[in-house]
């Protein structure tokens, strides 16, 4: 079985045009790591790094000793050498911390943030995006979350000073991404306005970030990523291609099987007799409009399969996107254990994925694996205190004398509420943050004896992921992710499809 080219080729009009007909999606905090988008850049698809919280993930790495040596190469390869080297003198711990050992509790993001949390945003989405592109010659992404808005300026002049050449963001709707990117191509400085619950005209809401005050040299002109923002409607694809301040390059389109979180269903709420949302005849996609828009798009959520890519050419995308088959690939940053033990479920047929309306702060609908010991269990909840010391999932609001505060509604009830948040909107609440970064071994420890919890997203298709194992094995790599997907893909029917697919 041959791969299809890194790219699928259109021959309309006697020109070529190049886009991945794979896109690996931007799984949580660290499982999409540089290892994972590596190994599917290196088959000719489109690997993403997860851009989420990659500041404690590249502090966390450096105080368990630099395992590999990775870190260091990533460090090496920066072009600001004293920048860089303040991150090694702070964070680096030669032979790792004491497995009880608490990690360093780092700045929260806010509106305005230090120097020394804005350099290690950009040192560590640079290391992240530098490590994946090693190896090979093929294009690179990265996937951020537009509602974590306090971290996009800095994070994105580091991936983009690394050389990403794709730039995906879904939570939220990423209208003022473009021009940050145009500015960037060209170290100028940029800004981003954030959403601040509560504020009134005059009120300072925009970020800055002027990148000549961070570079220690002169360097030439950036790549300007092909911008692929993540939408869930029809409304959402026109928005964002009529209002964007800038050039869209595609749409992923994202239905509500995908994991991590979900848009939450159209008109007043529904739940199932499980709890779980009900989505109706709002929340359909129409395919046949999005083909009319006249930019490339991969359809996501569900489409982990050979019939189902095959069903997304033929109906005019450009492919799909796949997150949860890659999620228990060998290369991700999913803890083993918790590979292991889903997939033990799934080949049995005792895996599931609830749909959780409550789960996270933002009050969008989580999907969480269901396991043992993980905070998939209203017990393992129960028994965590209440405490946000990581805070990407927080939201700024306007505080009484016009100041921005920020508030997390799984932060101890008594803080929220004392910040003006509701107590209803506390009830059934996790700590997302904490639970995505023990799901990749980064696991904080408190008092010397307590333990942060995984909580584990995956999409609907954990239930298929047995699909994957070759006779024998019960492990995979994503290479058989990509060599499984394209099973047909040579068929004539198929690539005639392909060959039909219209782009800009």
């Amino acid at each position: 079985m041959k791969y299809l080219s890194s790219m699928s080729e259109s021959a309309t009009n006697g020109h070529t045009t190049s886009n991945p007909v794979i896109i690996q999606g931007g799984m949580g905090a660290g499982v999409s790591n540089w290892r994972l988008a590596q190994a599917v850049s290196r088959t000719g698809q489109l690997g993403l790094v997860s851009g989420t919280a990659l500041d404690p993930i590249l502090a966390r790495r450096l105080q368990d000793g630099d395992p590999g040596g990775h870190m260091r190469r990533g460090l090496d390869a920066f072009p600001f050498p004293a920048m860089a080297e303040r991150i090694w003198q702070k964070y680096y711990i030669a032979g790792g911390k004491e497995e009880r050992t608490p990690y360093l509790t780092l700045p929260l993001l806010q509106k305005d943030n230090t120097r020394e949390l804005n350099e290690l945003c950009i040192v560590a989405n640079f290391v992240e995006v530098y490590l994946a592109r090693q190896g090979h010659s093929n294009p690179v992404g990265i996937n951020y979350l537009e509602k974590i808005q306090t971290a996009h300026l800095s994070c994105i002049y580091g991936a983009m000073l690394a050389g990403v050449e794709y730039v995906v963001m879904g939570a939220g709707i990423p209208l003022k991404i473009p021009g940050v990117l145009d500015r960037y191509a060209n170290h100028e400085a940029a800004e981003y306005a954030i959403h601040i619950h509560g504020s009134q005209e005059g009120d300072d809401v925009t970020m800055h970030l002027d990148p000549r005050e961070y570079m220690e040299c002169d360097l030439g002109p950036l790549t300007r990523p092909k911008f692929l923002p993540i939408v869930s409607s029809n409304t959402l694809a026109t928005t964002m291609l009529k209002k964007a301040n800038g050039r869209v390059d595609g749409l992923v389109i994202e239905t509500r099987t995908a994991g991590g979180h979900n848009a939450p269903p159209r008109g007043k709420p529904v739940f199932s007799e499980i709890g779980e949302p009900v989505y109706g005849e709002r929340d359909t996609i129409d395919i046949a409009k999005l083909c009319e828009l006249g930019v490339p798009f991969w359809l996501a959520g569900g489409y982990g399969s050979p019939q189902m890519l095959r069903q997304a050419l033929a109906q005019g995308a450009a492919g799909v996107q796949v997150g949860t088959a890659f999620e228990f690939a060998n290369e991700s940053g999913l803890r083993p254990e918790y590979k292991q033990r889903l997939m033990t479920k799934a080949i049995a047929g005792e895996a599931s994925v609830f749909t959780d309306p409550r789960a996270s702060p933002t009050g969008f609908p989580f999907k969480v694996a269901q396991l043992d010991g993980t905070c998939s269990e209203a017990e393992v909840v129960a028994d965590r205190p209440r405490i946000c010391d990581l805070g990407f999932l927080r939201e700024p609001y306007r505080t009484e004398d016009g100041g921005i505060g920020y508030r997390c509604a799984s932060e101890p009830v008594t803080l929220f509420v004392a910040k003006g948040g509701k107590v209803e909107d506390t009830v059934g609440r996790k700590c997302v943050c904490n639970g995505l970064l023990a799901n990749i071994g980064y696991k904080q420890v408190r008092n010397g004896k307590r333990e942060e919890y995984g909580l584990i997203t995956a999409g609907d298709d954990l239930v298929a992921v047995p699909r994957f194992l070759q006779p024998g094995r019960s492990e995979y790599s994503a290479a058989d992710v990509i060599s499984h997907l394209l099973t047909g893909c040579d068929e004539p029917q198929v690539k005639e499809a392909c060959d039909d697919v219209c782009f800009a």
